[in-house]
Parts: C-alpha cells; structure tokens; sequence
C-alpha cells in the first residue's frame, strides 16, 4: 500500500509559469494535512443521517448524537486516556482548546503563574498573558533548556498553576520529553499542558494514568494536522479540572435548568461545548484516527524519519543552505532553513511559482523562537517591521506521510536551479 493513495488530491495539478501545469507537491503539512480518503468517504456516507445532535428524539438525531458522543471515547483510547477519570471537549482547533483551558484556569487561579517556553506557538502564549508569566529559555540550538526549567519550577513552587509546552516544535520539530517534563512539574507541584498539535500526527502519545507521575494533565490539538480539515479537534484534561467551572460560552446545550435570576449548567463536557455541536469535525477526527491506527503510528514515524533525515542529508551538501536543525535524532519531520542571498519569502514564490511546490516561509507563529534561532534582538525585529521593512524569518519543509522520495529530489533539483539563475529569478520574484 502507498499512503499516497489514501490522500485526496496528491494528483492535483496546478499552474506555474509559461503557462504551464505541474503536479503540486506540498510540503506545508505543519501547517495543515490534506483529508485522508476515507475521511471524506466516512462523511458522504453519513450526510444523509446528519442532524442535531443531543436531546432529538428523531431518528436521525440519535444517529448523530451516537457518533459524536461515541467519538470521544475513540479520542480518548488514541491517546489511552481513562474513559473513567478523562474528559475530551471538542473543539475547532488546538488555538480554542488552548484558550478555552485558559479561561477555566483563570476563573480559579488568577493570581498564579503561567509558566511558558520560548519555543512556543503564538497560540500557546497570547491566551495566557492575563496571567503573570515566565518563560523557560532555549539552547543555542533552540531546544529546550530542562535546567531552566526545573530552576523555574524551584523559584516559584507552590505558585505556578500550568506549564504550557510544545509537544514538538512547529518551527525545529524539535520534540520535547514530555514525560520529564510532567515528572518536574508533578514534583513541583503544578500542572502540564502538552500542545500536540505537531506531536499527535506523527508518533505516540501516552497520557498516563492520573495516579502517574508522568501524567500529562491536559493535551489539545487539531485535526486539521491529522488529515481530517473539518474544524474539529480536542482538549482532554481530568474530568475534576473541569467541575465547578461556569462555561467560557453560554448558551445552547450549555445549562440544565435556566429561570430568570439562576441557571444550573450542565456537567462537563456539554457545559463547554456551547450551541449546536460540530458533527461532522467530530467525525473527521475519529475516521482519521482509524486510518492512523490501521497504518500504525509507529510505522508512520518510521516512514516520516526516513524521508527526514533523507532531505537533511541532502540539503547538508547544499553549501548556500543554513539549516536551523543541528541534527535531525528527536524530531518530527521539519527542516527549517535559509538560503544565503534569497529573501525566504521570494524563495517560497520561486518555488510555488516556478515549480509548483507548496513550503512555508516566515516566522511560523512563533516570532518568539524565530528571533532567538536568527539570534535577531527584539529591538531591531520591532523596528524592521514598524518601518515596513522584510520581516526576519526562515523556510520551512514539513512532510507527511504520503510524501515521497522522489518529490524531496525534485526539490533539490530546483533548488539547485534556483541557485543557478538566483539573480534572474530574485528581480522575477521581488515584489
């Protein structure tokens, strides 16, 4: 079986220059994942049954409410989380889990500290600035120094409510140890938030029994980065975190019982998924996961490191190539670099354009850690983008699993092209 045949649309052709029309390869899948096949097929075969899930006595409603609400037990054995003690809320992406933890954290714990790192998303700091921060710094290779980390934990034990961290970095694909990192915070007394929203697609994820002590105590993440784009996703967290909280949205399906001056909200999970619930992201997401657990998530690291380390060895050769990588051991499949003398953004249009090849470039959402990779001070980054001068940032290749060999070897062909004719193509481009 070739993964790529379960993607929808990896023959898709698109147009380039002169005319032209090639097959697209994408290699922006950190960013989003294309739907697995059956994903789309699970959906089609249900629209004829979709209805308002939760309190219909129609035929149809009981169909619906029986997908979404068997789906996140589906959810929780992915990640072999307890049906008894866990709780999964859906969400549309990890960035509303996130927030949504916030909210809840800060009606109870206003006063505490939110402790963060500088390899983060901006969607894993912005929701926790209402708090007091601080942040646990990085190596000079942009991977996570545990010393600052447990020297943080010591200087603020008894007042830190969370660690937010990155399951793995969507910048360096950099992986965290999680398990360590729950250990120290247990140790020290507060909680972990693991952001798998790069982590979940690409290796296991264990969450521990409660009574561990390398329970991870919250995780969300999306699915729009496991092949199913729908607007689903989750966060899962015990179900006692989540008591005696009122809800971040009110509404529909939020309350049990509502007179004029009182309202009893409904137990969680229902409390925190206000208005009509999204069945069909519900559904994306558990159909991914029968497609991921069908494959086997060991066997999609195996494949996905494979054509990692075979594009790092590759680009290693390229002397006009800067990697940010120092090695490519304990990653995910992303490989973030420069090309000396080629603006990242112009070199992202010379490949769309010339090549039909899709890569990210920029700062990713994590200004934060690119500033430190670039070794740019904060001053000069503000200035530049105040004056409306080119923004610092890198290029970014993030394969998924039905990525081939072949199309990182047509990257290196026309990276070598570019390189050629950069200065041809540098006044085609800069605009």
């Amino acid at each position: 079986m070739r993964y790529s045949d379960l993607i929808v649309g990896v023959n898709t052709l698109v147009p380039v220059s002169n005319n032209r029309f090639t097959r697209y390869i994408n290699f922006d899948n950190a960013a989003t994942t294309p739907p697995f096949k059956k994903v789309t097929e699970d959906i089609l075969r249900f629209l004829p049954y979709y209805s308002s899930a939760h309190r219909g006595m129609g035929y149809k409603s009981q169909i619906s409410t029986d997908i979404y609400e068997k789906g996140r037990e589906k959810v929780l054995n992915f990640v072999k989380g307890d049906i008894q003690n866990s709780n999964v809320i859906y969400v549309k992406n990890a960035t509303e889990g996130i927030n949504k933890l916030s909210n809840m954290i800060y009606y109870k714990d206003p006063d505490k500290i939110i402790l963060s790192t500088d390899m983060e998303h901006h969607s894993n700091i912005l929701p926790w600035r209402k708090f007091k921060m601080d942040f646990i710094r990085v190596d000079q290779f942009g991977r996570l120094d545990m010393k600052d980390l447990e020297y943080k934990l010591r200087k603020y034990r008894g007042k830190v409510a969370l660690l937010a961290v990155t399951g793995a970095s969507n910048v360096t694909g950099y992986k965290n140890p999680i398990y360590e990192i729950a250990f120290l915070c247990h140790k020290y007394g507060c909680k972990i938030l693991v952001d798998g929203a790069q982590l979940i697609p690409h290796g296991n994820i264990d969450i521990k029994p409660i009574d561990s002590d390398y329970h991870i105590d919250y995780l969300v993440f999306s699915a729009h980065k496991m092949y199913a784009p729908f607007g689903g996703g989750a966060l899962i967290g015990d179900k006692s975190s989540f008591k005696n909280i009122p809800p971040d949205y009110s509404g529909g399906g939020t309350v049990d019982v509502v007179v004029r001056d009182f309202v009893k909200w409904n137990e969680t999970p229902l409390k925190d998924e206000a208005g009509t619930p999204n069945i069909i992201g519900s559904l994306a997401l558990t159909s991914s996961i029968d497609v991921i657990n069908t494959i086997g998530i060991s066997n999609i690291e195996k494949y996905e490191n494979s054509l990692l380390k075979y594009a790092y060895n590759k680009l290693l050769n390229v002397k006009e190539i800067e990697l940010y990588i120092d090695n490519c051991d304990y990653n995910v499949s992303i490989i973030p670099f420069d090309v000396k003398g080629i603006y990242h953004e112009t070199f992202a249009k010379i490949l769309s354009y010339e090549y039909g090849i899709g890569v990210r470039s920029g700062c990713f959402c994590a200004q934060p850690y690119i500033q430190k990779l670039l070794n740019v001070p904060l001053e000069q980054s503000f200035n530049l983008i105040k004056n409306g001068n080119r923004r610092p940032g890198l290029i970014r290749l993030s394969f998924g699993l039905y990525n081939t060999f072949a199309e990182i070897d047509f990257f290196v062909e026309a990276l070598q092209e570019i390189l050629r004719n950069k200065e041809k193509l540098i006044r085609k481009f800069s605009y």
